[in-house]
């Protein structure tokens, strides 16, 4: 059997504010010779790490061009096997759509050790930045991630089936995809009047959200300046969202869309 190597620690960092780094992560950061990191990362974080670190944009984003995820297992490798202490930094949670669970199975394939060290996922933040719990014992009894933009056709989530369960819907890649969407949910038998809220870029500086129904997201997010990346929640846990960003209607294409 192959002798492991050097390890290789997935780091999750979280949704953009620096504050909510763990302090595993921040000391996997400081300890690290090389780091490869997305786009969503916010680059406060990498004040953390020490000078002369290798720095390796490694980007990948819906819809623009991406580094191939194939190029960054093969670069991991290399430089574990270099004997470095490599950090691969991940915007969120490394195993939450974090594709952190194929990386895993790569390294440990090629006999590289792996530590994983959490992050707070954007679909827990995101919500709980304007007020909205996840779940809440008068409106849901539970929540659902899940991903609007699946690997492929066949692996598109059954929103019909999750239309017709009583949770909290938390929707990560799903902007371009909203109104495909909203139909299923509709399809499901999900209410037209269903509170939705939309949150871009959670926790940063350029925060913003959309307070809508599910009759009207497709609309009302056309009519505003959000995108991705975003988080979607959609179940009536939204009508606990904080005052600041709950004076909305829940009736007819009146939606307010509010910068922090």
């Amino acid at each position: 059997m192959e002798k492991r190597l050097s390890k290789v620690i997935l780091v999750g960092a979280g949704p953009g504010d620096p504050d909510l780094l763990t302090l595993k992560a921040i000391k996997a950061i400081e300890a690290a010779d090389v780091i490869l990191v997305d786009d969503l990362v916010n680059p406060d974080i990498l004040d953390y790490a020490q000078f002369g670190t290798r720095i390796i944009p490694v980007g990948k984003r819906g819809g623009c061009q991406s580094t191939p995820q194939e190029f960054i297992e093969r670069l991991l490798i290399a430089e574990a096997r270099a004997g470095h202490c490599v950090v691969r930094l991940k915007g969120g949670d490394p195993f939450i759509f974090g594709r952190g669970g194929e990386e895993r199975d790569h390294l440990h394939a090629a006999g590289v050790a792996v530590e994983v060290v959490n992050g707070i996922s954007s679909g827990l933040a995101a919500p709980a930045s304007i007020g909205i719990p996840l779940t809440h014992r008068d409106w849901s009894q539970g929540a659902i991630f899940v991903t609007g933009h699946g690997k492929s056709a066949r692996s598109t989530p059954d929103w019909e089936t999750l239309a017709k369960l009583d949770m909290t819907l938390v929707i990560y890649m799903g902007v371009a995809r909203c109104a495909e969407i909203q139909q299923a949910l509709l399809a499901g038998g999900k209410s037209a009047e269903t509170p939705v809220a939309v949150i871009q870029a959670a926790t940063s500086s350029s925060q913003m959200q959309l307070i809508t129904t599910l009759g009207e997201l497709p609309v009302a997010l056309a009519a505003s300046s959000l995108g991705s990346p975003s988080i979607i929640v959609v179940g009536d846990v939204v009508r606990c969202a904080s005052d600041g960003a709950s004076h909305f209607a829940l009736h007819g294409a009146r939606a307010e869309t509010i910068c922090f």
